[in-house]
């Protein structure tokens, strides 16, 4: 089954770990297969063709109901981006969960990947954790492998900063095209970073400054999980700073014709950066909330951007 030429592009990813029935090694059954085919076709509907995957999530599940869905849809395979990751082991009876980034643990979760996801190609591969025992050149050497037999087309990373992704960089001939990242109106350290500089409290912000810099100046773009911030501004409020950011965001929906949803996602695609939000809801209903996000041009003011920021930050800027 072929694909398209492999691409990281899309305004909006629809993240799969919904998919596939519970987080544990108990078989899918056909209610799964059903609940995943909805929310493919919800995403579809919504302007969205790139689907995020990773090995582990529901133990597997995601990506083999994913893989029914494909051997269902004729020509599905063709319209849209598989995107997977590897590089976290999961815990067991007997063994701790890991990062595992070595070549041949690489090799053989993408080959399992191809098997679950009934494809003979991954789009987009991204190295899911930082893997403190890799060595650099043995990954090189394993994408370099996936990528002359055609098996992966593109490469990226997930978790990592700029001085985890450069020295990978430099020992492949293709370029990595994509940084997954937690970004999100509630979770700003990615921002806070940039501005704190010289400031008492940028002790207090773990994100690794000029990351978003070196993504941008490299091509690299930012995909953005969690980025309806767990519907902390679009369902539940446990701040007084997230109860007014909610307000916000829904008095700029009524105001520019759309949801509070798409507000939130506007707010990262409004960011220079070429940031790329993941929606992770497996329903349909929710998926369908975030299409102006995809199909429609950001519509925040520089004004309107910023009190969205000042309002979840909860205090000025320094």
């Amino acid at each position: 089954m072929t694909a398209p030429a492999g691409t990281c592009g899309g305004r909006l990813l629809y993240g799969c770990m919904g998919l596939g029935g519970s987080w544990d090694t108990e078989p899918y059954g056909a209610s799964d297969i059903a609940a995943a085919e909805a929310a493919v076709e919800a995403a579809l509907d919504s302007g969205v063709t790139t689907f995020d995957h990773a090995d582990i999530y529901r133990h597997g599940k995601a990506e083999a109901v994913f893989g029914e869905v494909l051997d269902r849809t004729a020509g599905l395979r063709e319209r849209i981006v598989v995107q997977t990751k590897c590089g976290i082991r999961l815990a067991d009876a007997e063994r701790p969960g890991i990062y595992d980034l070595r070549a041949a643990s690489i090799v053989r979760r993408v080959e399992e990947s191809l098997a679950r996801l009934r494809t003979d190609v991954i789009d987009v591969l991204l190295l899911h954790r930082p893997d403190p025992l890799a060595d650099p050149d043995d990954i090189a050497e394993a994408l370099t492998s996936l990528h002359r037999q055609g098996l992966v087309r593109q490469f990226g990373v997930s978790n990592m900063g700029a001085a985890q992704v450069a020295p990978l960089q430099a020992r492949l001939d293709v370029p990595l095209v994509a940084n997954q990242l937690e970004m999100s109106l509630r979770r700003r350290d990615w921002l806070e970073a940039g501005v704190l500089v010289n400031t008492p409290e940028a002790a207090t912000v773990g994100f690794p400054f000029g990351t978003l810099e070196f993504c941008r100046e490299n091509g690299i773009v930012l995909q953005a999980w969690g980025s309806l911030a767990q519907g902390r501004f679009t369902g539940r409020q446990e701040t007084p700073d997230e109860h007014a950011t909610a307000q916000l965001i829904t008095s700029l929906a009524d105001k520019k014709g759309t949801t509070p949803e798409t507000i939130l996602l506007w707010w990262l695609q409004r960011h220079p950066a070429r940031i790329a939000p993941v929606i992770g809801s497996a329903r349909p209903e929710r998926i369908r909330a975030c299409r102006d996000a995809a199909l429609r041009e950001v519509d925040l003011t520089h004004e309107e951007w910023y009190a969205l920021w000042l309002t979840a930050r909860g205090a000025p800027l320094p």
